[in-house]
């Protein structure tokens, strides 16, 4: 039996790629502005299965995919002005549409690779914004869930011409 070739790709990728932009334009032509603080990001698709199974199946059970759900859940570190203590305009406007209802309770939201490989969402959702509380010694940490409502877009990279992200001479990212 002969070894298999060990794959090219060796450099792991960190979770520190994603960069979150929500879009604030307001006359239809899209505004987008990043969403600063992210100190954790999760995009998740969740598909619904239902049992399909037929006597055809020989006693093996089937499964067949519904219905797909996206969402996407972020830590924010609550950013403020150093002057004005104005929280930052995207989070106030997640903040807001969290606690609104009919349209403006939606955002457009889209994320991306921000080194430019090929994977970049875009999409409608509903904001959950639950503030983390703490002791006097912490941060300001909120929990912020975007519940999508339509379709998760896959859309071009709107980085793919950026540079490739420097790697260190050990091997590994910089």
């Amino acid at each position: 039996m002969a070894t298999p070739t060990p794959p090219a790709e060796t450099v792991t990728a960190l979770a520190r790629r994603y960069r979150l932009e929500l879009d604030m334009g307001k006359d239809g032509t899209p505004a987008w502005t990043l969403v600063p603080g992210i100190t954790e990001f999760t995009p998740k698709i969740e598909p619904t299965q239902q049992d399909v199974t037929t006597y055809d199946a020989e006693g093996w059970s089937e499964q067949a995919v519904t219905m797909l759900a996206w969402s996407v859940e972020v830590t924010l570190a609550h950013r403020a002005h150093p002057t004005t203590g104005r929280f930052n305009a995207a989070q106030e406007a997640l903040r807001r549409a969290s606690m609104s209802f009919g349209a403006a309770s939606y955002v457009r939201v889209r994320y991306y690779d921000r080194n430019g490989a090929p994977d970049a969402q875009e999409g409608s959702a509903l904001v959950t914004w639950e503030p983390e509380g703490g002791g006097p010694d912490e941060v300001d940490t909120i929990k912020v869930t975007l519940t999508g409502s339509g379709p998760l877009a896959e859309i071009p990279n709107p980085v793919a011409d950026a540079p490739a992200p420097p790697v260190n001479k050990r091997g590994g990212d910089a």
